[in-house]
């Protein structure tokens, strides 16, 4: 299996989303954040799945899971998740 690397951005991103969505259901959160996270892993291993973004960074890319997007880059036997954001952000702005 191919590794996937959390950024510390990232990792802090998926705290918050869990954290929005547990104040509805904890079990949900836990749920979506697994699902997340089940989705880099594939990335992991098919790291050419996603969408170039040069405009955003050198070797970018993303992956759209629902309403948010996986922003990461490819890395000699996997990727570095850098974001998980809401589609809705201004990325411009973070990025």
């Amino acid at each position: 299996m191919s590794e996937l690397i959390l950024s510390p951005e990232a990792e802090q991103d998926l705290i918050d989303i869990w954290a929005y969505i547990a104040e509805d259901s904890p079990v949900n959160a836990d749920n979506y954040t697994d699902k997340l996270h089940d989705k880099g892993y594939i990335l992991a291993d098919n790291p050419q799945m996603g969408t170039v973004r040069p405009d955003l960074m050198d070797e970018l890319r993303c992956f759209p899971v629902d309403h948010y997007v996986l922003y990461y880059r490819e890395i000699n036997n996997g990727i570095e998740l850098v974001r998980v954001l809401h589609a809705s952000r201004d990325i411009y702005a973070i990025f």
